[in-house]
């Protein structure tokens, strides 16, 4: 643990800040491409992750429900469900904790969490997803993602390291920033230009 003041806690402290600026500049620039641009790389990206689903033959996987201009995969996960994929939807059950999934699919009752995002009415069919699609604000080349700073998917891949995590984002959203203390490192993250993979 940094102690205050140390060189250690200015330079998270530096780090923090200069990633507050980005994310608010990714997320500016994301709400400002155009819907229909955006609607066109959402079909690349379902195009691609439909093939990679059907490649790797996973029997889970945790999906998300868009906000904030995020790519929008759900036209797929109907078809997701029909390879015999379980789908799951990330539940904030607490603040600074890790995710818990609840299993869902399309027709399923629904509620609204406390940040208006839609989420399965039922609370007891939770699972482990084998993969996990994560939304992505920024990322970099070596596969760290910049998310909206609240560190649940970082908590969540730090307790379930058997989750193989695939970032999703726009190309547009690739960046260079210095990784935070916490960062996992995605396995792959997918975008409407191509796949890219890390080890």
């Amino acid at each position: 643990m940094t102690q205050p003041n140390s060189p250690e806690h200015s330079a998270n402290v530096n780090v923090d800040q200069t990633r507050k600026v980005l994310r608010k500049e990714l997320l500016a620039r994301r709400r400002q491409t155009p819907a229909e641009i955006r609607q066109q790389w959402d079909q690349l990206l379902m195009s691609s992750l439909l093939t990679w689903c059907e490649q790797h033959r996973t029997s889970s996987v945790g999906v998300y429900w868009p906000i904030h201009a995020e790519p929008d995969l759900r036209a797929c996960y109907s078809p997701m469900t029909q390879m015999g994929i379980q789908l799951a939807l990330p539940w904030v059950v607490e603040k600074n904790a890790p995710l818990r999934f609840l299993a869902w699919q399309e027709g399923d009752s629904m509620t609204r969490d406390d940040y208006g995002i839609p989420l399965p009415a039922q609370r007891e069919y939770l699972i482990v997803p084998e993969v996990l699609l994560i939304p992505c604000v920024g990322f970099t080349s070596q596969g760290y993602r910049l998310g909206y700073g609240g560190g649940y998917y970082d908590r969540t891949l730090a307790l379930h390291t058997e989750c193989h995590a695939v970032g999703i984002a726009y190309h547009s959203a690739l960046s260079e920033f210095d990784r935070g203390v916490h960062d996992i490192r995605m396995h792959e993250i997918l975008t409407e230009q191509e796949l890219l993979e890390f080890n």
